[in-house]
């Protein structure tokens, strides 16, 4: 397996410049499979999750072009319903999306269940249910998604959410565009990248009113056309390398944001002390001398986000007195706990509750990327603790983080990687032509 290897004891300094949004590109590539036309879309991140996504729609028979290295074309008038290529799919859990895109697209899918990180019970039960609203006949087999439309074309229908689901309401959303008649989803999640993806599908044709409230109401069309768009910058990276600048103790100017999306996460900085100023489209965070204890719980936007959780975990171990994290998401977020405490850390779970004993000095350990927000967590822990680092599993941070070494070793930080080139779960990345 690949590694990082992190001397620690660096201090963060410069500028950073974010890159496009994760969470929004994984929806966006799939969701192209429903234009009619060439789509050019700029800010794609360089990461292992776009790539995936891309390849699999090439294997659909979806014509990608790079144009530089964050713009691609994407053709799918060609594309054909087929089976998806599995093994692909399986590796990353935004392949969901293709139930929605090739439901509307061709009224059938056949896909694998999601892959990707694994930190709790994350049902695709309120995706399903969306779909058989829209009139498809969905199963669950043999770790297969067969779904097929009733009538060969899905129909708009009133949705309401048993529970604040980002995936679910992303997908119903691809799924609708295409339908015929109206839909309405109720208690729809509210995250940025919703409203990314319902400007992206605006942007080609479709008519997606609401979304960043939680009622959104989708008018069907026959078809979408081609276009461009951009997509916007990745709140989850921004708040990384803020809480990165602010456990070094550095200063980093993060460039290429909207503050607006990372209020919540500025919010908890402030409270340890840290110092945050903002600007029209940049940031900058000042690490403080001594570092407050705090609570946080985890909430759906625009309440304090569950990516984020594992970043704070690691700057409250330096926080001094008793600080207490509550997740509010997820059944099992915690797993990186046992790899701070490899480092020194004293911390406690106990359920969703994760009580840290903070102000002991971290001491460079061997551990695990447990997933991919767990992985960035322990990139800035091997930072600032006494000694080196080796990280292993390193491929889940790749998922998510645009050239994350060469931006963090360009602030100074000291980070080699050790290449496995036997890696299976290794794709060339940006391999598409």
């Amino acid at each position: 397996m690949d590694q990082y290897i992190i001397h620690g004891g660096t201090t963060l300094r410069g500028e950073v410049e974010i890159s496009g949004a994760k969470n929004a590109a994984v929806a966006i590539i799939p969701a192209a499979l429903l234009v009619k036309g060439v789509c050019r879309i700029e800010n794609i991140p360089q990461i292992s999750d776009t790539d995936t996504l891309l390849t699999i729609l090439v294997e659909l028979g979806a014509r990608v072009s790079y144009i530089n290295k964050n713009t691609i074309e994407i053709d799918c008038s060609n594309a054909r319903c087929q089976d998806a290529p599995f093994e692909l799919m399986r590796k990353i859990r935004a392949s969901y999306y293709l139930i929605g895109s090739m439901l509307g697209r061709f009224g059938s899918a056949k896909t694998t269940m999601p892959g990707g990180c694994n930190f709790g019970v994350r049902p695709i039960d309120q995706h399903i249910k969306g779909m058989r609203a829209l009139g498809a006949d969905v199963n669950v087999e043999g770790g297969f998604v067969y779904a097929d439309a009733l009538d060969g074309r899905l129909h708009g229908s009133r949705i309401y959410l048993d529970k604040v689901s980002v995936g679910a309401t992303m997908n119903i959303m691809i799924a609708a565009v295409l339908a015929e008649g109206r839909t309405v989803i109720e208690n729809a999640a509210r995250e940025p990248h919703i409203v990314d993806l319902a400007n992206f599908l605006n942007s080609m044709g479709a008519d997606v009113r609401g979304a960043g409230t939680d009622s959104i109401r989708i008018n069907g069309v026959d078809e979408l056309h081609g276009g461009s768009y951009s997509i916007i910058p990745d709140q989850i990276e921004a708040g990384t390398y803020m809480v990165a600048a602010a456990a070094t103790g550095g200063e980093v100017l993060i460039t290429n944001i909207i503050p607006k999306h990372l209020e919540g996460i500025s919010a908890k900085l402030r409270e340890t002390g840290t110092f945050i100023e903002e600007y029209e489209e940049a940031i900058l965070v000042r690490g403080a001398e001594k570092l407050r204890r705090i609570n946080l719980k985890t909430m759906p936007y625009p309440g304090f986000p569950t990516d984020m959780q594992p970043q704070f975990g690691v700057l409250l171990c330096q926080a001094n007195g008793t600080s207490v994290i509550t997740e509010g998401i997820y059944d099992n977020r915690f797993k990186y706990v046992n790899e701070l405490r490899k480092m020194g850390a004293e911390i406690q779970v106990d359920g969703r509750v994760c009580v840290i004993d903070g102000g002991r000095r971290l001491s460079g350990a061997p551990v695990h990327a447990c997933d991919l927000r767990a992985g960035a967590a322990m990139v800035i822990a091997g930072m600032i603790a006494d000694g080196t680092t080796v990280i292993d599993d390193v491929h889940y941070i790749e998922r998510g983080y645009e050239r994350f070494v060469e931006k963090l070793n360009a602030l100074g930080a000291d980070i080699t990687v050790r290449y496995d080139d036997d890696d299976p779960e290794r794709i060339g990345l940006y391999s598409v032509s």
